[in-house]
């Protein structure tokens, strides 16, 4: 078999999720116990019409009319359990199912490394961890008890008509095969209806999104218009599209018709004949006219099943594929038993940190480059030291910051932290004792308090006050109904840049790290915010070793070394006297800087 045909398979990638079925096999084998006798009960109540016909009306007497009642209604009541018990579980086990899919695939995220969020966007990562794991869940569950009462059902119906009359029903068999070629040719067309339906579906989801979000430079583009004919094209192309799915529907479900009334009708003739020759009764016509009217819609489900199994061979492999992605950072299985990993560290076995720390003939390249960025590169930087880094936009100034955070690792020589190798350590040891503030700050949905929390979960409001104040961010609260309690909204939406940098500066020195990074901390905000986060930094670096990448050249020249990036590379290195003395690619960037802000200034 061709790799191409194994992959086409509906069970091909069965096998990859079974480790996480295999803790509730016991629930899925009484599912599908279950499923078969509720197929087994469906198929046996057309025998209690055919006994009733031919003995309470082909006979015309009730003897056993008490008995038949009891049986009936037990029966009955069987399946009504069964069906609940069937249905409920399978509830159960989905939704079980998707939440250790989920918990599974986000704690393996937490694990990647930045390569692998820089190579994959957001919308591809929520599909892995929402939409594929739904539809695996959804396959344990919902079509794995489909497929079961489906199967169950024609076959008990098949062998119920060939021990009753095997004559007629192979009549009724002989539809079998071109009903289920026919319903599978219909059912494939409606199938591609239904993906075109869902991409364009996607489309106007997405037009929505931009209509709301990009608002504001809608209006000041002055392009309502254009996004409202878009907008008009795309659910116009919808309407269109849907409206021919349905009829296709439509169609579909009155070839299911014609193909029952065929059946029933080959029964009528059969059936008929038999009966005027005596060898079967009214009461059996009536049991193969209900056999041939219901059958016909299980093989529409088992092949609309095993479609719905082609296709989520490729979520179960999106999902596979994201749970064996390696990241390229990890801690090797000596330091993980030493130090723990990063749900179960062993914070008893954690050396404190210095804040040393040295670049060892360091070469390094993107996992997804094909150029050096660092080449024999070395630079000890002992605790204390404040370390800028500038250049141009896009020069790439945040690779030492992320080579000194494990952010990646060396492709060639040691990044040492207080002497040692950082992959003698774990992760987790080392990203506890850094404090990093983004250029574009990021609060999490809640309070005050919760967010500051996370630099330090036992922190205590007065060490919170105190990190607030050290900050120059006390206004901030006060400015807030609430005080710690004020909810700052989704990302913080209800604060200003500024106003979220202050809080995410304070967030990050609650902590109380030893490396202190700011990777452009006061690009994006006002001059008056600057100058408040600006004093903060030169009161909290004292001690921490420190480095700043830096947008405002005028914020660094105090710093203990600078070093200049240009093109991925660092082409000078030394304190601010000294590159201005050099008069090189850091003396033009400084002048030009100073000469826009001085023009800046006269103009205001």
């Amino acid at each position: 078999m061709s790799e191409n045909n194994k992959h086409s398979l509906p069970w091909f990638g069965i096998p990859k999720i079974l480790p996480y079925v295999k803790p509730y096999r016991k629930t899925v084998i009484i599912m599908v116990v279950m499923a078969t006798l509720a197929s087994l009960i469906d198929s046996i109540f057309p025998l209690f019409n055919r006994y009733a016909l031919d003995h309470y009306i082909g006979e015309q007497t009730l003897d056993t009319l008490p008995v038949f009642i009891a049986l009936f209604i037990g029966i009955l009541l069987v399946q009504v359990a069964l069906n609940y018990v069937s249905l409920a579980w399978c509830g159960k086990i989905e939704m079980t199912i998707n939440k250790d899919l989920r918990n599974a695939s986000f704690n393996h995220l937490q694990e990647l490394s930045f390569a692998y969020f820089n190579q994959n966007n957001v919308g591809y990562i929520h599909a892995r961890v929402m939409s594929d794991t739904g539809k695996i869940g959804e396959l344990v569950s919902w079509r794995l008890m489909d497929i079961v009462w489906n199967v169950s059902y024609i076959l008990f119906v098949l062998i119920n008509m060939l021990v009753i009359n095997a004559g007629l029903a192979m009549w009724v068999l002989a539809l079998l095969p071109v009903a289920a070629v026919l319903i599978s040719f219909l059912q494939k067309k409606l199938i591609v209806f239904n993906r075109k339906i869902r991409e364009i579906n996607s489309t106007i989801t997405s037009d929505f999104n931009e209509g709301i979000t990009g608002a504001r430079s809608i209006k000041t583009l002055v392009i309502e218009d254009k996004m409202d004919a878009d907008f008009m094209s795309d659910t116009e192309n919808m309407r269109k599209t849907s409206v021919f799915a349905m009829r296709y529907s439509a169609f579909f479900s009155a070839t299911i018709t014609m193909l029952s009334s065929a059946a029933i009708a080959v029964v009528l003739w059969q059936g008929g004949r038999l009966t005027m020759e005596n060898v079967i009764m009214i009461g059996t016509i009536s049991l193969f006219m209900t056999y041939a009217m219901y059958i016909m819609e299980p093989i529409q489900m088992i092949i609309e099943t095993v479609s719905a199994l082609i296709a989520i061979q490729v979520n179960i492999e999106r999902f596979t594929k994201l749970m064996e992605t390696e990241s390229d950072v990890a801690d090797t299985a000596e330091v993980i038993e030493k130090y723990g990993d990063t749900f179960h560290p062993k914070k008893e076995n954690w050396e404190p940190l210095e804040g040393d720390v040295e670049f060892k003939d360091v070469s390094f390249m993107y996992p997804d480059g094909n150029e050096m960025v660092l080449e024999h590169f070395d630079l000890k930087v002992p605790h204390g030291t404040n370390v800028a880094i500038v250049g141009e936009t896009g020069a790439g100034k945040s690779t030492l910051v992320n080579l000194v955070c494990r952010f990646f690792e060396p492709t060639e020589g040691q990044v040492l932290i207080d002497g040692r190798d950082a992959r003698e350590r774990s992760q987790l040891w080392l990203h506890s004792n850094i404090g990093y503030v983004l250029q574009t700050p990021h609060l999490f949905s809640g309070t005050v308090r919760d967010n500051l929390r996370y630099g330090k979960p036992d922190a205590t409001d007065e060490e919170i006050l105190k990190a607030l104040e050290l900050v120059s961010a006390s206004f901030v609260l006060d400015k807030m109904d609430k005080g710690l309690d004020s909810d700052v909204g989704e990302g913080g939406d209800m604060l200003s840049t500024g106003e979220k940098q202050l809080l995410s500066f304070a967030r990050a020195i609650l902590a109380d790290p030893r490396i202190l990074v700011l990777d452009e901390a006061t690009a994006s905000i006002d001059t008056l915010t600057e100058k408040a986060i600006q004093d903060a930094i030169d009161t909290v670096i004292k001690g921490r070793t420190s480095f700043v990448i830096a947008h405002r050249l005028s914020t660094i020249v105090n710093a203990d070394v600078i070093l200049v990036v240009k093109d991925g590379k660092i082409i000078e290195r030394g304190r601010h006297n000294e590159l201005m003395r050099q008069k090189g690619y850091y003396y033009s960037l400084y002048t030009r800087q100073y000469e826009e802000l001085a023009v800046s200034a006269a103009l205001a």
